[in-house]
């Protein structure tokens, strides 16, 4: 009896382990989008930083579990152009940024932190996450006490890599002069072309 009562805490903990880890790895694309915002808008309001971590993190926990909820109807329909839909956003804000870049600075009108950019960014670097949902499909996670902890752990990661990305971004873009929304940019169409490959 005490054996099986082991080998069933060793299987959470390594359950959270990985769990822990696909939340690591599904965060990176927060933190690489935050520290281009950081770089290319170093002065915005805390309001704004902490609207997007949400915001990101948001978007993280609900895409698996809209992967979780699907996957026996859509789930190799959404697998099969999920990455062309996180390319084709974060590569139109990516060249947004990099126009925006080369333009005179009264005419420069991109912000990293308005709502709708946010939303979009939100929505792009997310969209790996519903592959992630079927995966949980897959391990067994049948009900909502399943996989809810893994939702939060998800969305938790991505709100504080969000925070640490914008921060290490916005003290790069104080301290060195150089040119970055042309950085920025390239940064976020990196992203996108990561997400076809």
């Amino acid at each position: 009896m005490e054996s099986e009562e082991w080998r069933e805490s060793i299987i959470m903990i390594y359950t959270y382990i990985e769990v822990i880890l696909i939340a690591v790895a599904l965060a990176m694309d927060c933190f690489s989008v935050s520290i281009a915002t950081g770089l290319a808008h170093s002065t915005a309001p805390k309001s704004s930083i902490v609207r997007m971590a949400l915001l990101f993190g948001l978007f993280q926990a609900l895409m698996p579990l809209i992967g979780w909820g699907v996957t026996l109807l859509f789930g190799p329909y959404i697998a099969s152009f999920d990455q062309w839909v996180a390319f084709a956003l974060l590569a139109f804000i990516g060249t947004k940024m990099i126009i925006d870049y080369f333009r005179e600075e009264e005419h420069k009108s991109f912000d990293p932190t308005l709502l709708s950019i946010v939303l979009l960014l939100a929505v792009a670097t997310s969209i790996d996450a519903l592959a992630v949902g079927v995966s949980f499909e897959c391990m067994g996670k049948t009900t909502w006490a399943d996989i809810a902890p893994s939702v939060l752990i998800i969305g938790l990661m991505s709100f504080l890599f969000t925070l640490f990305g914008y921060r290490l971004g916005s003290t790069i873009g104080r301290r060195f002069h150089f040119p970055a929304e042309l950085i920025g940019g390239i940064i976020l169409i990196a992203i996108g072309i990561k997400a076809l490959l």
